[in-house]
């Protein structure tokens, strides 16, 4: 159910959609909860906290702030913000320029929540990411807002399917924009990582030690194990197994390989330890995968 409606406010033009998502929705997807356009007609402040929902926003035209956990972010046309509005918020247009005379600005939005949706706002900010950032495709941006509008306000009785849809592509742009390891709290470190990565990407057939692994790349183990976890969620031993998994799973089901000959290619020579892992994260067995698939 939604409920479409032009604002009253003589602070602003607008046009939005309150979204009253289904029980289902709510349960088990990303859902919506409100989105919409605006256009500010003299300069204001919004300010809220407390509120369990995500906001994105996009400046469409002029310019305005948001002030967002003690801090000041300018935005400007083409400039989006990403926030948790559990935190204490406000926004405001009406920015001077330096001959006085005011940007007031327009936007798009969204307000949105799931379930899952802190783990993946602590993801975001892990990755570097940033309340307010410059997409690198505004349009991109536009695009997904629109079709956000365009499925709240229509008939479609898969609605709220469609909607997790589109802001699984929203969460999934934004995440990607947000890989600025020069922006998370360890910097430098955190840069190496990403040579550490495809290290293992390209090497991980092999036996790597942490204690290698530190030394090839002047890492302390222990620092390089825990930045490893925070960045990318698992650690480097979880990580090289899924890359061995699934490598296993691509030779079980496309080669006439035997089970002890996959185990050994993908660097697992103990079959009973190959054995044992793959069903640990398949749930079966290698033999019973390559039957059932």
């Amino acid at each position: 159910m939604e409920e479409y409606f032009q604002s009253p406010s003589p602070s602003v033009s607008s046009k939005r959609i309150l979204y009253t998502a289904s029980g289902f929705a709510k349960n088990n997807l990303i859902f919506l909860q409100e989105t919409g356009s605006l256009r500010a007609i003299k300069p204001h402040v919004s300010k809220r906290d407390n509120l369990q929902s995500y906001l994105c926003m996009m400046v469409l035209e002029g310019s305005g702030y948001i002030e967002y956990e003690g801090q000041r972010y300018d935005m400007k046309k083409d400039d989006c913000a990403f926030i948790d509005c559990m935190r204490s918020y406000s926004h405001s247009t009406g920015k001077s320029r330096g001959d006085g005379t005011a940007q007031l600005w327009s936007l798009q939005w969204a307000h949105f929540y799931g379930e899952n949706m802190p783990a993946i706002y602590e993801k975001y900010v892990e990755r570097g990411g940033q309340p307010v950032f410059t997409p690198d495709n505004a349009q991109q941006y536009r695009d997904i807002f629109s079709r956000l509008y365009d499925i709240a306000c229509s008939e479609d009785y898969i609605r709220d399917m469609k909607l997790n849809v589109v802001l699984g592509e929203l969460l999934a742009v934004i995440m990607e924009q947000s890989w600025h390891p020069e922006n998370a709290s360890t910097g430098k470190k955190r840069r190496e990582l990403i040579d550490v990565k495809a290290f293992l990407d390209e090497h991980y057939t092999e036996k790597l030690t942490l204690d290698f692994l530190s030394a090839s790349f002047y890492i302390d183990k222990f620092y390089l194990s825990k930045i490893f976890k925070e960045t990318y969620g698992v650690t480097i031993n979880a990580y090289i197994l899924s890359k061995r998994i699934t490598q296993a799973k691509k030779l079980l089901r496309f080669s006439d390989l035997s089970i002890d000959e996959i185990g050994s290619r993908v660097g697992m020579n103990d079959a009973n330890y190959f054995s044992r892992s793959f069903k640990k994260l398949e749930g079966i067995s290698p033999s019973e995968y390559k039957k059932t698939w």
